[in-house]
């Protein structure tokens, strides 16, 4: 059962280095190249998607009561899918028979199946980034990086953190304490791998993998049954993520149903009837605080890894690339038309203007030139396609339209082509405007007036610990006031950057380097990937008996 453990032994080597490293390293090109991935691999990820639409998706011995999907492409078309569906009881209870299966497998038996898993995932990237492009509305090129090879590196990197935290210390150990002159006492000590309990993996419909991967590994890795809630608008990249691990528990021996697919649809939702099972001891969650409040509340038997909303900020007090800056922004609050937990939206900029290599800038001129660099980003429409692709939910849009009338307009949202499309829409405000007060998912984001830098970094520092944030920006160049913001930042739970003008964005969040979410502020109670991630999916218990002289 340790074969696959042994294939992708120096693949997981590599990947522990890596964590401790913290460097730049990940396994899995994150190009669609012909040269990489195969010379047909483009059409044959085309391919079949095509050939999954409009049919029956099977997962072989999955609880099948019904079949459920409704997933409609958000460039316009139904996908006509349809998934096994069972209710929550069925699930639970398939769940719970193979749990005592799962836990007595070795840790490499399990750890082989999640590397095995990710191969052959990664491999499958063309397929999945149709899947994730035509279900969240991402662009091709990012939908095949975020659904693909970097979901598979943030899984890669639960796995190893967890096989390190397994294998931390010793199995077995003999125990001899000295009596003086009477004999030692001698023991034998043993201490065994307990799962915490069946886990639950809620999805959420923007990054499907690249936020439920994390989860799903850790836990199977650990021993937990898995059952993957996806976000009824975005079933199909988790329901092949299923289809691959159920296949490669099969070959290693283990049963399928150690990985279980949870298809409900809209008014008919069985997340709240899994979360609140008491056997359910594990849940990962991305989406709305108001659902995760309501985790909190009622599935108080499960221990919960979140990442929910929160107001990403960022603080301009000067520059010395005052165009870099602004390309860098504009790049920013563009991709994806801003529907990402780590998209920036209040935009703090001294009412006396900023200091720049181009001489002095009002703050009119700030916003101006930031709505200027989105629409120079945005002028050719291909570009403005692959670089803001479409609008995942259409309450999206609607929150777009509310939110015109919150400040004076710099930069008007407008539709980008085909499908459900939004281009940024830029907004001006005074400090203190309740609007910048809650987070506006979507392409909104405002240039608000403050005093001064210092009250930019006070506003943005106090808003994270209230509101929650993932990410803040600052743009300055004097070294003690970076110094004080950096630690501001580090007491709100903010990952900062500062002075980002090249091709490295505040969005971005990359595998076995950047601890993405600090679990420190509201915006999310857990880290990827961190020891605390995993060390709570598992609890040690030990058997001792006297040993032999």
């Amino acid at each position: 059962m340790t074969e696959f453990f042994d294939k992708h032994q120096a693949l997981l080597d590599r990947a522990l280095e890596a964590l401790r490293q913290r460097a730049f390293w990940s396994p899995f090109p994150e190009i669609p190249s012909g040269k990489t991935y195969g010379e047909t691999a483009r059409e044959d990820g085309l391919a079949a998607f095509q050939a999954l639409r409009d049919g029956v998706f099977v997962l072989p011995g999955h609880p099948n009561q019904r079949r459920l999907g409704a997933e409609v492409s958000a460039f316009g078309g139904a996908l006509g899918i349809t998934y096994p569906a069972a209710d929550a009881a069925t699930l639970i209870a398939a769940a719970q028979a193979v749990a005592p299966a799962l836990a007595a497998a070795s840790a490499q038996a399990r750890v082989g199946v999640c590397l095995e898993a990710l191969a052959r995932l990664n491999r499958m990237s063309f397929l999945l980034g149709h899947a994730t492009m035509h279900t969240t509305g991402q662009a091709f090129a990012m939908a095949f990086q975020a659904g693909g090879p970097h979901a598979q590196d943030r899984g890669l990197e639960a796995v190893a953190m967890a096989w390190d935290e397994m294998t931390r210390f010793a199995p077995q150990a003999r125990w001899e304490k000295p009596q003086g002159k009477a004999a030692p006492i001698l023991l034998d000590k043993h201490w065994t791998i307990v799962p915490a309990g069946l886990s639950l993996a809620i999805g959420c419909n923007t990054f499907p993998t690249w936020n439920s991967y994390s989860g799903i590994f850790a836990s199977l890795a650990t021993g937990n049954p898995v059952i993957v809630k996806p976000h009824p608008a975005a079933i199909l990249p988790l329901a092949l993520t299923v289809r691959v691990l159920r296949e490669v528990l099969v070959q290693a021996g283990l049963p399928a149903d150690s990985v279980l697919l949870a298809v409900d649809e809209r008014g008919a939702e069985i997340a709240q009837d899994l979360a609140t099972h008491p056997a359910v001891r594990l849940i990962d969650y991305t989406g709305s605080a108001a659902f995760g409040d309501w985790l909190r509340g009622h599935a108080t038997q499960a221990r919960l890894f979140t990442e929910e909303a929160g107001v990403n900020t960022v603080t301009i007090a000067a520059t010395d690339d005052f165009a870099g800056m602004c390309d860098n922004l504009a790049f920013s609050l563009a991709l994806y038309s801003g529907q990402m937990c780590t998209a920036p939206q209040n935009i703090y900029v001294p009412e006396a203007g900023i200091d720049t290599d181009q001489g002095r800038k009002s703050f009119d001129e700030v916003g101006l030139a930031l709505a200027a660099a989105i629409d120079a980003l945005l002028a050719d429409p291909a570009r403005a396609a692959g670089i803001c692709g479409a609008i995942a939910n259409p309450a999206t849009l609607e929150r777009v339209q509310q939110a015109r009338t919150l400040g004076r307009v710099l930069r008007e949202s407008a539709p980008l082509g085909q499908g459900r499309t939004a281009g940024p829409l830029l907004l001006a405000l005074r400090d203190g405007d309740p609007a910048c007060e809650r987070e506006w998912f979507g392409p909104v984001a405002f240039v608000i007036a403050v005093a001064d830098a210092d009250a930019a970094i006070a506003r943005a520092t106090d808003l994270a610990r209230r509101k929650g944030a993932i990410t803040a920006a600052l743009y300055d160049g004097d070294e003690a006031r970076i110094a004080r913001a950096a630690q501001a930042f580090a007491a709100a739970g903010v990952n900062l950057s500062v002075n980002l003008t090249g091709n490295i964005y505040v969005n971005q969040s990359a595998a076995f380097s950047d601890f993405h979410v600090t679990g420190a502020n509201p915006a999310g109670n857990a880290c990827l990937t961190d020891t605390a991630f995993v060390a709570s999916r598992f609890r040690r218990a030990m058997w001792r008996r006297p040993a032999a002289a």
